[in-house]
């Protein structure tokens, strides 16, 4: 992997990692964690990783920032600190300061000119920093306090003996010594074999051999088997001496106990590294490659074990009865701290995981995909023709090849667009953070509930979604949900509930955004409309025109204009973004209840699911979706103006010329069709020569020459070559109904 494809990654996976971080406090917040401990370990992790990541890449401003607050999270694993509110808006707030650390990062990285916004940034990172620090200073003073008085209360020791020395001569064990590392330095403990003078080596000249690879601070003997030993059984040949070393040194525990090698057959060596070493060991064991490594390798490759340790604990499991997991057999043998065992299992069982989900997922470019699919597009649409030559020929062993060949591409088209779809469910969690903040800011309890989480939508949707969600988001906050003092005078529950669903409906994605505050005022609405010019005084408009209002530009109820809302910009640009989106967006609302809005798009941007018509020889596509119904329409009059209004069962809808709305020159035939299709709640009929049936194509975008035509959305290419329109149904029913009066005639009755 080249170093620039290398930086885009550790972007992406630190911004995810930021994701999951922000997403575990705002659980933490919430009370919904299960596990305590796995959470605050799975955000130290995060914060662990971007650091270590960062440096790699000599990102030092990231690098700085995250070490301190990788400092706050360790103290909260070891419970030295309590997670509150307090602290977690804190550490929120660094995930901020770090995805713009980020940011900027990743624009100096891509070869542009290096920003001022560390500069603008600077003061926040410095009380940021502070405020991280004062939290690092009050834990390190209440373990200076209890350090005190522990040493107060092991007083009663000898002073030229650690309490672990004088535990094990009392006891007769070493259980204590291995659990306590009580200076930053190595432990060692030592035992030489009954035979180590007949073997003709002298204890003294290993601790002699071991002073030139460090200082040895303090030596003690262990006299445990002196004391167990009876007058009689003694004797003068054998050794059973045995010491306790305080050492400092920079040599690895390899190098220490090879200064004890010859020794080793028949004696016992313990060795425990400093607080500074343990450290290194879980540092490097985190930042390990995604290999699958065993565990002694794992061991092995941090420093914590040697081969010899390794050889003699597979050697034990080999030879037990019942083979014990090598961890157990390790710790037993005291060759390994058992919070290093433990984050070598959990980077093994990680690893493996990973390479599993990695066995099944594979992070693909955005633009190649979308290449391949107008590619399998290109294929579609070379087969449909293929099908239409072969009908000609009447060859009809090649025309059932062509069809199974057809019928393939077909099947691999779906298969490609299966994979831009995406679960909503990650741009919902963002509002998590949106809607606490947002509350906080307006002083008001609101509850966020995410449903249909799971429902996939094509990426480019979910992406073109955000920001119009994110409005709507805001303004239910500020204009739908009251305070808590309004609620409870009102009858209702003080704490507020926005809900954000996703659902399939027809073909469609609806999106949904409902509060439970205190709704739309059609009045309200109206006055204010007048005000702003939109409507004349006398307008004769029904509740769910008025509400429709509000997506003018300019347009807003709100009292006073604050940072969250009232200029009267946002929904109008909400309208255009989800109509461009090729969707639709419809309001429901009760006073004093509450209002929900209706977002409804297509479940992809690449495919369409048309009906295909013909117009004065030209080829237009529907959406099936917005298809009611098809009616016979009789052409009486080849005059140029036409009536506006035909009578549906007793409903009067707009008719819409094709003919005469894109100026096509053919005249029309006297047996034309109705297409009765309908636009969230506008409906109207197109006028249509012929009904050509359901067709199914990928999608193209107009040129920058016909994009601003109205009444068209795309274009999409057939089997025979020939160019369809596909048809802005939401677009031509508003302009036509804007259009026609009430004046004019119905022209047919059905």
């Amino acid at each position: 992997m080249s170093m620039e494809a290398a930086l885009r990654t550790f972007f992406i996976e630190a911004r995810e990692m930021l994701e999951q971080k922000e997403s575990l406090l705002l659980k933490f917040e919430n009370n919904e964690i299960e596990d305590e401990n796995d959470s605050l370990n799975a955000i130290f992790r995060a914060a662990h990783t971007i650091k270590g990541s960062a440096g790699i890449f000599n990102l030092d401003e990231i690098v700085a920032f995250t070490h301190v607050v990788e400092n706050v999270l360790d103290k909260l694993r070891e419970h030295k600190l309590t997670l509150d509110d307090e602290l977690i808006s804190l550490l929120l707030q660094c995930c901020d300061h770090l995805g713009r650390l980020l940011d900027v990062a990743e624009m100096y990285t891509q070869g542009k000119e290096e920003p001022d916004a560390m500069e603008e940034y600077a003061e926040h990172q410095a009380l940021l920093l502070s405020q991280l620090n004062q939290y690092w200073h009050e834990t390190a003073k209440a373990e200076v306090g209890a350090a005190h008085s522990e040493a107060q209360d092991t007083s009663s020791h000898p002073p030229d003996k650690p309490p672990s020395a004088v535990s094990m001569e009392r006891s007769g064990h070493f259980e204590r010594f291995v659990s306590e590392v009580g200076h930053d330095d190595w432990h060692i403990l030592v035992l030489f074999g009954e035979n180590t003078f007949r073997d003709g080596m002298d204890p003294a000249s290993f601790i002699q051999f071991l002073e030139k690879k460090g200082e040895v601070k303090d030596i003690w003997p262990l006299i445990d088997r002196f004391c167990d030993l009876e007058l009689t059984a003694y004797d003068p040949e054998s050794c059973y001496l045995g010491f306790e070393i305080r050492f400092s040194s920079t040599a690895s525990k390899q190098e220490i106990e090879d200064v004890f090698e010859f020794m080793r057959e028949e004696g016992s060596l313990h060795l425990i590294p400093p607080n500074s070493v343990l450290r290194d060991y879980l540092e490097i064991i985190d930042l390990m490659p995604e290999t699958d490594l065993r565990l002694g390798e794992i061991l092995i490759e941090c420093g914590a074990l040697t081969k010899l340790e390794l050889e003699k604990a597979l050697q034990r499991q080999t030879s037990a009865e019942n083979k014990l997991p090598l961890g157990e057999i390790l710790l037993e043998n005291k060759a390994c701290p058992g919070e290093v065992l433990e984050a070598a299992l959990q980077k093994q069982n990680t690893v493996r995981s990973n390479v599993t989900r990695e066995q099944k997922t594979l992070r693909i470019d955005a633009d190649k995909l979308d290449t391949l699919i107008n590619y399998v597009g290109e294929l579609v649409t070379a087969g449909a023709g293929t099908v239409l030559r072969a009908e000609t020929l009447g060859d009809s062993q090649m025309l059932e090849s062509v069809m199974l060949l057809n019928n393939l591409l077909e099947d691999v088209r779906d298969v490609a667009l299966k994979l831009r779809m995406v679960p909503i469910g990650e741009t919902f969690s963002k509002f998590k953070r949106v809607v606490r903040d947002t509350a906080k800011e307006l002083g008001k309890e609101v509850e966020l509930v995410i449903k249909g989480a799971d429902t996939e939508l094509d990426k480019t949707v979910v992406e073109k979604i955000g920001d119009p969600l994110m409005h709507l988001v805001r303004n239910a906050l500020d204009h739908g949900i009251e305070t808590a003092e309004t609620r409870r005078s009102k009858g209702k529950v003080a704490k507020g509930t926005l809900l954000l669903n996703a659902y399939h409906d027809s073909g469609n994605i609806v999106i949904e955004v409902r509060d439970d505050g205190k709704g739309l005022d059609p009045e309200v609405i109206r006055k204010k409309a007048i005000e702003k010019g939109l409507i004349s005084e006398d307008a004769q408009l029904n509740q769910h025109e008025l509400f429709n209002l509000i997506f003018e530009p300019g347009f807003s109820t709100a009292a006073s204009v604050t940072n969250i809302s009232g200029r009267g910009v946002g929904m109008d640009v909400v309208r255009r973004n989800i109509t461009e989106l090729r969707g639709r967006i419809d309001i429901d609302s009760e006073l004093g209840k509450g209002s929900t809005l209706k977002i409804t798009l297509p479940l992809t941007l690449a495919i369409i699911d048309g009906f295909l018509v013909e117009v004065a020889g030209d080829a237009f596509v529907i959406p099936l979706n917005q298809i009611q119904e098809c009616v016979e329409f009789l052409n009486t009059t080849h005059s140029d103006r036409e009536e506006s209004y035909v009578s549906l069962r007793g409903e009067v809808l707009p008719i819409i010329n094709l003919r005469q709305h894109f100026e096509l020159k053919n005249p029309p035939s006297k047996r034309q069709s109705l297409v009765v299709v309908r636009a969230g709640e506008l409906r109207g009929g197109l006028v249509v020569d012929r009904l050509l049936g359901e067709f199914q194509t990928v999608i193209k975008p107009l040129g920058k020459v016909f994009e601003h035509l109205d009444g068209l959305s795309g274009s999409t290419i057939m089997g025979s070559g020939n160019v369809a329109l596909i048809l802005d149904i939401q677009g031509l029913i508003k302009q036509f109904s804007r259009q026609a009066t009430t004046e004019l005639p119905v022209k047919q009755t059905f």
